[in-house]
């Protein structure tokens, strides 16, 4: 096994495969003949996978090489992807900054050109965070649109496997290996319901990249945004409770993730019922404003991502998913691209499509990379 010092996310490499298209998953997908460890200690002497998870099963038989598993957030609980015992991958554009959670490796080794693509799991927005402050490209498809067998936690309603990759076109052809429909080639970018969420700093130069592309987005709001990512907390703490408390009995679990899986025993059945009563209205809400325009435009994160050091106390950055989380919550399937920069820092662009819209999304993506090239 390479540790993570030798390679940039990497916890085990190997190559399984023929073909062309690279790629690397993360320690919660299992890999039949290796152990499914979540970056945590207390998994270290899990079984052994006696099956590859389902999507991966399928990258193969398309002829995807597969060169090994990468690090994350212990038990995929976390936003920074700091991580003492599996390695803390380098964020290789931005070396001083988080290289985001939880999927932190499967962003880490796109971002380094070492695979075409990765693949992550994205519950509350674990995927399109680590793509942000990587400066690559993320995609959650909507919930239940891969499969999740033979992923760690066997059980979520929020938990979806998503893609990094560096250009679009690779991540269209994986999504076709993975059946996720194709949308036709867009010409131009249908209209775009822009919400502002972020600081000032990062909106407006969202707002300036749209319009440096011929774009004037309609301004919409989304007012239950922030009750969304409460409700999104709460249904993972439940959950993450449910999945994970058995492994609290080794002591082999950090503290600071220990103490938020046990914080779910504490989640009222009130509490979830009131949840799920704002995942049923923003759904609805989200729905409402794509009937509108088909595309929703917003910051990936609400600030600039953290340093190492500023992201120290793992609880005081987990508002840097309040605008990932509740498309969780919903189900709808988002999309992060990078759009440039604030003080050395990345900034990205989410867009949201409706249930369904997966290769809308995707087209998407590549507009807006062949309009990156012509500026």
């Amino acid at each position: 096994m390479k540790s993570i010092c030798e390679s940039n996310g990497y916890v085990e490499q190997f190559v399984l495969g023929e073909g062309e298209l690279r790629f690397a998953v993360k320690d919660t997908l299992d890999i039949a003949g290796y152990r499914t460890r979540a970056g945590c200690p207390a998994l270290a002497a899990a079984p052994i996978a006696r099956h590859h998870a389902s999507v991966v099963e399928t990258l193969l038989d398309k002829r995807c090489v597969l060169t090994g598993k990468t690090t994350l957030h212990e038990l995929a609980f976390g936003v920074t992807g700091i991580n003492a015992w599996s390695g803390t991958p380098v964020n290789p554009h931005f070396p001083q900054l988080i290289p985001g959670g939880s999927s932190s490796g499967s962003a880490a080794v796109v971002a380094s050109g070492e695979v075409d693509f990765s693949l992550g799991t994205d519950t509350g927005g674990s995927v399109r965070m680590p793509a942000a402050c990587c400066g690559v490209l993320g995609f959650k498809p909507g919930y239940g649109v891969l499969s999740r067998k033979g992923v760690l936690p066997e059980h979520s309603s929020l938990d979806c496997v998503g893609i990094f990759a560096r250009d679009a076109e690779v991540l269209r052809q994986v999504a076709h290996h993975l059946s996720i429909p194709e949308s036709l080639p867009l010409t131009a970018l249908p209209e775009v319901a822009f919400v502002a969420a972020a600081i000032p700093e990062i909106d407006a130069l969202i707002l300036k990249h749209l319009e440096q592309r011929g774009l004037r987005p309609r301004h919409s709001t989304l007012s239950m945004l922030a009750d969304a990512h409460r409700a999104g907390l709460t249904i993972i703490s439940h959950e993450n409770w449910q999945a994970f408390h058995p492994l609290l009995s080794s002591d082999e679990v950090s503290p600071d993730v220990a103490s938020r899986i046990r914080a779910g025993k504490d989640v009222e059945p009130a509490a979830l019922a009131d949840a799920e009563r704002v995942r049923s209205e923003f759904t609805a809400q989200v729905d409402a404003l794509l009937e509108q325009s088909p595309l929703l435009a917003l910051a990936t994160l609400p600030e600039l991502p953290p340093t190492l050091e500023e992201a120290d106390d793992p609880l005081s950055v987990v508002n840097l998913t309040r605008l990932v989380r509740p498309f969780n919550l919903s189900g709808h399937p988002a999309l992060t691209l990078p759009i440039g920069e604030i003080r050395g820092r990345p900034v990205a662009l989410q867009l949201v499509a409706a249930k369904g819209g997966e290769g809308l999304l995707i087209q998407a993506a590549q507009w807006f990379e062949q309009q990156r090239r012509r500026h």
